[in-house]
């Protein structure tokens, strides 16, 4: 499957807007003060379809719970981990711009890249330390408890570098998105918290275990794992050769508007990797048995301090 088909299984259909004739163009068929009319009715219209769909999305996102949040983040990080190791034992780690012909993650040839394979080995051991975290935070005793044990991918995808970067860089999007997501919606859970200690009665589930002040710290978690996930997008571009390599001037939310609840949230983005109907199908518990022998050892760091 090419890496663009693989790309297009993970976008989320975003709202279409209808597109406008320029000011300008108006201007010279319609005289100054019809287009004038216009132009208000126009910016009216668009304000208010603005505001139908930021209305939707913060609905969408006063769905999910901090458990949701949590579990999502589990669900993506395990996906990520059993990507990353099959990458590493797959046929595409010979490829010259990994290890080379012949060679394995931990037997770079002279024809390959020890720094790109170092890249992904080190992205193995960060999305494994990523999920051992959230599995804290949800009190999951061990990984054969996690909501979801194999994870399904379309033909190929650690055949070729083509297919394995192409959908590195669709799945990195995704979770750049989802974390971007998170990140808002701790944020507001935070304001009704406070504002719930003020008496202020707020219509969006509060998670009231939680105080205002551990809700801030899971948004900067959120952000200090989301700023990993950015530099695994980057890495992935380096890899392809795709320069440059960092292209965006922002991340972006990749459509998604929620993190667990909603057709554009990042759990409906990241389904079909949980359907045999997708490909074949990689066990978790396989991945983790035996990344010792691929993944790095120079990761380090804890998350920030609360």
């Amino acid at each position: 499957m090419k890496s663009t088909q693989i790309s297009e299984s993970l976008d989320v259909i975003a709202n279409i807007r209808k597109s406008r004739r320029s000011f300008l163009r108006q201007a010279g068929v319609l005289g100054i003060g019809a287009t004038t009319g216009l132009m208000l009715a126009t910016q009216n219209a668009r304000a208010q379809s603005d505001s139908q769909m930021e209305a939707a999305q913060e609905y969408e996102q006063s769905l999910d719970t901090v458990k949701e949040i949590f579990t999502a983040a589990l669900i993506a990080e395990d996906l990520a981990t059993v990507f990353y190791y099959n990458g590493l034992v797959g046929n595409v780690i010979q490829d010259s711009n990994l290890a080379g012909p012949g060679g394995s993650a931990t037997n770079v040839t002279s024809s390959g890249n020890f720094g790109n394979v170092d890249y992904l080995r080190a992205a193995l051991t960060q999305e494994i330390e990523h999920a051992n975290l959230f599995r804290s935070l949800l009190g999951i005793s061990a990984p054969s408890a996690d909501p979801v044990q194999t994870f399904y991918f379309p033909a190929g995808t650690f055949d070729t570098l083509s297919a394995f970067t192409g959908l590195l860089n669709a799945l990195e999007n995704a979770f750049i998105g989802a974390y971007l997501n998170a990140i808002q919606e701790f944020s507001v859970k935070s304001v009704h918290a406070r504002q719930a200690r003020s008496g202020v009665i707020s219509s969006s589930r509060n998670d009231p275990q939680y105080t205002a002040e551990q809700l801030d710290y899971f948004a900067k978690v959120a952000a200090s794992i989301m700023g990993v996930e950015a530099e695994h997008r980057v890495l992935g571009r380096v890899i392809s050769d795709s320069n440059p390599a960092n292209n965006l001037a922002y991340e972006q939310t990749d459509s998604l508007n929620a993190v667990y609840n909603g057709p554009n949230s990042a759990v409906a983005a990241l389904t079909p990797f949980l359907s045999p109907k997708t490909g074949s199908g990689y066990s978790l518990a396989t991945a983790l048995a035996n990344q010792s022998g691929v993944a790095s050892t120079n990761v380090t760091g804890n998350p920030p301090a609360f």
